[in-house]
């Protein structure tokens, strides 16, 4: 590139984009805080344990059995399978795995499930990279803070209400930023990487009419992950963008300015506030219950009540349930078992305890007992748990056969940022979604390397551990 035409890219290229950028190209570079690297640990395990069990649903295995029909350099590891495929297939695939389920993360406040999107894409560029463990988490949690972020500067639940998918935008570029890290992109690389983004955008929240998880896997983890691998590895191939997508004529924010319907203008400064000083991927929640997420606290609550007075199927007259009103709309009366409210509630009374096998039983959602007891419980949208968004709250009230009646309101869910589970409680999650697949013994080595990530010198090492 000539003088002239450098000065004329730092002319075209706004304050924001360069902080952005040069944020960006340095975090290679950057030691994690010793507290966000292992949060970081917690998360790719977590998804890890998402994409390998969901490889056995139904989501998971129409991904693999299309994986099967497109070849491909041999780059990645479709996981839970014996598919190697290329960076951006493998990522693809395996962000459809991540989000077969109702297992992954999510994070509140950006109305996002960054995780099912941003570690496959890193792993899948990472093992192209043959890239080590630390810059994995570094990845990882660069990633995170892209997709928290882009998402807040369109004021998430509004851009929501407008129609557009939140669970496609800000992972897509979370997916972009850890996948450029690991393909070693520059500072011009970087802000190319988010111009192909930018031009990938899509996702309407229609996903929420998906009666199998099929499209959902796809339109949460499967595109995004795609798109950002696929943006990257663009631009490390040498092809060259627009200088600066998000401001200047025509940019990522005029296109996406919904002041007219939803009454506020973007905010890109977002993109940019407290990098470095605030990690996202520390505000970011870790499922306890593989389930729906409006479903969590009901379910964290009748545990408590189960624990604090014996509570037994037997002894319930009926059971309310109160959550905010999106929330309910999700979960009401659902023919999937693991995103109906009702039913997950009568499991856990029933069995005083909700697993990954009770969750995804569909024959439980016949049986006459649990039918019985269903038709008991009644589940309301609330006012002020919706005003208290991003917190997804619950409200249970248990009246007892014997006149009693218990209530319990969960304002924090277990696995959230202001009630994070440990290290422990997230290896036993995960160790259990995994073993069936994996087998006992496999899936301990999987979870420990993930423990021990710093000392993997290329993530082709974990090949072995994923595959099936």
């Amino acid at each position: 590139m000539s003088s002239t035409q450098k000065k004329k890219t730092r002319a075209t290229v706004s304050p924001l984009m360069h902080t952005l950028a040069t944020y960006m190209a340095r975090a290679a570079r950057r030691p994690l805080p010793k507290e966000v690297a292992e949060k970081t640990k917690h998360h790719v395990l977590d998804t890890i344990a998402a994409m390998v069990s969901g490889s056995r649903l139904l989501p998971g295995e129409k991904a693999i059995a299309y994986a099967r029909t497109l070849g491909g350099a041999p780059q990645a590891l479709v996981i839970g399978s014996d598919i190697v495929t290329n960076a951006e297939q493998a990522a693809h695939i395996n962000g459809m795995l991540a989000h077969a389920d109702e297992t992954d993360d999510s994070h509140a406040p950006s109305l996002s499930h960054p995780g099912c999107a941003i570690v496959p894409a890193a792993l899948a560029m990472g093992e192209r990279e043959r890239a080590n463990g630390t810059q994995l988490l570094r990845a990882v949690a660069l990633g995170y803070d892209l997709c928290a972020r882009l998402n807040l500067s369109l004021h998430p639940y509004d851009f929501r209400q407008a129609g557009h998918s939140t669970h496609s935008f800000g992972p897509g570029f979370g997916a972009a930023a850890a996948a450029s890290l690991l393909a070693g992109l520059d500072y011009d690389g970087m802000r190319h990487a988010l111009s192909y983004t930018a031009q990938q955008c899509s996702g309407v929240s229609c996903w929420m009419r998906d009666e199998e998880h099929i499209e959902k896997a796809f339109d949460f983890g499967g595109m995004p992950a795609r798109n950002g691998t696929a943006a990257a590895s663009m631009v490390a191939c040498g092809f060259t963008a627009v200088e600066d997508v998000f401001s200047g004529e025509r940019n990522f924010y005029i296109a996406y300015d919904e002041t007219a319907r939803i009454g506020r203008k973007p905010q890109p400064e977002r993109l940019v506030r407290d990098l470095g000083s605030v990690y996202e991927i520390m505000n970011t929640n870790i499922k306890r219950w593989s389930v729906g997420s409006p479903i969590q606290a009901p379910l964290d609550a009748l545990l408590e009540l189960i624990r604090a007075h014996g509570l037994k199927a037997a002894d319930v007259e009926s059971v309310q349930v109160r959550v905010a009103h999106q929330g309910a709309n999700t979960t009401d009366n659902r023919n999937m078992p693991d995103i109906c409210m009702q039913h997950m509630c009568a499991v856990m009374l029933i069995d005083g305890i909700v697993t990954f096998e009770s969750s995804h039983d569909e024959r439980r959602m016949k049986d006459p007992k649990v039918l019985d007891l269903r038709r008991r419980i009644t589940l309301r949208g609330d006012d002020a748990l919706t005003r208290a968004m991003p917190s997804r709250q619950g409200i249970v009230e248990v009246a007892l056969k014997d006149g009693r009646r218990l209530r319990k309101h969960v304002k924090a869910v277990r696995g959230t940022a202001q009630n994070p589970m440990t290290r422990a409680e997230v290896d036993e999650k995960c160790f259990h979604l995994m073993a069936p697949i994996l087998g006992k013994a496999r899936s301990r080595r999987l979870c420990d390397a993930v423990w021990t990530l710093e000392k993997v010198d290329s993530l082709t090492r974990l090949r072995p551990l994923l595959k099936a």
